[in-house]
């Protein structure tokens, strides 16, 4: 820290504007760091002093240091997972994608429930979110939404979410009241910023223009204002029809597009994220990562680490941390690695 902050601090610093934000990045990573750890100490100090001073019958400060100690638990727990983030990509924003299985209705409504999860994860952790594209069902739920998720670790926490969801309940479409299985899948890549070179030639693009069928009023369904790229060598497609300008449209498409590539193309380059393109192409109904059953009992299980969970109602509201921390741990992070 001293170092960084010694050179942040001479003169002519910022001639070189792209070394020094690199340089006031770490220096940046480091302060939040060593900030987290300053706050745990100063929360560890105060538990101390309070079991020093609770008496046998002071069931008030007794609650107290409970609740110290939680606060305390969760803090280690929520370090101890960005410590296992040091992926190239995990500190990027992340672009989620959520599509429905067969099943119409069902499924419409299933993906809708996993979105306003992910959202409200998103809010439990202070992260911002752009709509980059959105159709909602014809009566319930969503054909398929992509959103950006911004703030540090994003790509790092949601990749672990990557694959099939599968819901099990009574459904509230069924006049018979029939249990019911749906599916989604989500499929989360990092967004990757206009520095990093990804080569796109206006040659390998094909762009169709198509009015949209999603509600937005008479200018969005008069005019072809929805976008579709395809980019003709590798056939992945990007589509936005969420925005009333066409090339408001167009420009969302080629985010969602240049962050496709980038890791289409890191998956080819790199043994380190072929597993990541690997867990891709594997995605089928049927194949699920994770099932949330509403009906006959309340149970969240993760068939890749067997974690369960049995409060549903949080699990839907956004408490899905402790998934993705087991995901995490169990594919071979570096913290797990050096924690054996």
């Amino acid at each position: 820290m001293r170092r960084l902050e010694q050179e942040m601090a001479r003169a002519g610093f910022w001639d070189d504007r792209t070394r020094a934000q690199e340089t006031l990045e770490t220096f940046n990573a480091h302060k939040g760091w060593i900030e987290a750890w300053q706050k745990l100490e100063g929360q560890a100090d105060d538990i101390s002093v309070l079991v020093e001073l609770v008496e046998e019958d002071d069931e008030a400060t007794r609650k107290e240091i409970e609740q110290g100690l939680e606060r305390l638990r969760e803090g280690i727990e929520d370090i101890e997972l960005r410590h296992m983030l040091r992926g190239e990509d995990d500190e990027r924003d992340a672009i989620l994608a959520i599509h429905p299985g067969a099943g119409g209705t069902e499924s419409q409504d299933w993906a809708g429930m996993l979105f306003r999860m992910y959202l409200r994860w998103a809010e439990r952790r202070g992260y911002q979110h752009r709509m980059l594209d959105f159709q909602p069902g014809e009566e319930a739920g969503i054909k398929n939404a992509t959103i950006e998720l911004v703030g540090r670790y994003a790509y790092g926490y949601l990749k672990a979410e990557n694959g099939v969801h599968r819901l099990v309940r009574i459904s509230p479409f069924d006049a018979s009241h029939r249990r019911h299985t749906s599916f989604a899948s989500i499929f989360v890549t990092p967004a990757i910023e206009d520095d990093i070179e990804v080569d796109i030639r206006d040659s390998d693009l094909r762009v169709d223009t198509f009015r949209s069928s999603g509600a937005g009023g008479q200018h969005v369904n008069k005019t072809d204002s929805a976008v579709r790229i395809t980019h003709i060598p590798t056939g992945i497609v990007a589509t936005c029809q969420n925005e009333r300008s066409q090339h408001q449209n167009r420009a969302n498409a080629m985010l969602i597009l240049r962050s496709r590539l980038y890791q289409y193309y890191r998956a080819r380059e790199d043994e380190r994220l072929q597993a990541l393109e690997d867990e891709k192409t594997e995605i089928a109904w049927g194949n699920q990562i994770r099932s949330y059953v509403f009906h006959p009992y309340n149970l969240v299980k993760d068939h890749r680490t067997k974690l369960e969970a049995g409060n549903t109602g949080a699990v839907m509201d956004g408490a899905i941390d402790e998934f993705i921390r087991a995901y995490l741990i169990q594919t071979g992070s570096p913290a797990a690695t050096d924690a054996a």
